[in-house]
């Protein structure tokens, strides 16, 4: 299997992600994202992309649920698709984006270890940024005034609900940490508050 979990019709964005680095290593992603257009039957190398395109099409949809792949069986390209199931999941993405961070208000230490707290956390902030992404600015560079700004927004946010849902225990590190200047970055303060664990 070429992806941790198949397609269902509530993981989308983590099996895009997955297929999306899967089809990169493999030189075939080219055949999704339409960069690597369908040939003309008389090209000399149409074979070889019929069979390049047929194979992938077939990685696809055996990392899919059974009605998925039923859905897109008649489907003639691999880029056809990927767009389909772009255009019938991404839609999804507010709802899922909402229920992300409900779970990041309810993400709590309750007792358990601090990396075991930060890493639930982790996994939230890691799918919300899949599925909807933060802005970025757009000199492709992020070493701009704006993507510097936008970066550390980013941060301070994670910052907060890390600090927030740690355990009465911690709240003389969390205060220290919080009347520090310049603010610590989030893997430095995770270090802090687990060697306060310690």
């Amino acid at each position: 299997m070429q992806v941790n979990d198949i397609l269902n019709d509530n993981n989308f964005s983590e099996w895009k992600q997955e297929m999306t680095n899967f089809l990169f290593a493999k030189n075939k992603i080219g055949l999704v994202d339409g960069s690597v257009k369908k040939l003309e039957s008389t090209a000399p190398t149409y074979m070889a992309w019929m069979r390049a395109d047929a194979m992938v099409k077939g990685w696809m949809t055996t990392a899919m649920e059974k009605d998925i792949r039923t859905s897109v069986r008649y489907v003639n390209t691999s880029a056809e698709i990927w767009k389909d199931l772009e255009e019938r999941f991404e839609n999804e993405g507010a709802p899922r984006a909402y229920e992300l961070k409900q779970s990041l208000n309810a993400t709590r230490q309750d007792g358990s270890s601090v990396s075991s707290y930060y890493t639930k956390l982790k996994a939230v902030w890691d799918e919300l940024q899949l599925v909807h992404p933060m802005p970025r600015c757009t000199c492709d560079r992020c070493d701009c005034e704006l993507g510097k700004r936008l970066s550390e927004l980013k941060e301070r946010e994670k910052i907060y609900e890390f600090l927030m849902g740690l355990d009465d225990d911690f709240s003389i590190i969390r205060t220290e940490i919080l009347a520090m200047k310049p603010t610590p970055s989030l893997g430095a303060i995770y270090h802090l508050v687990a060697e306060d664990e310690q």
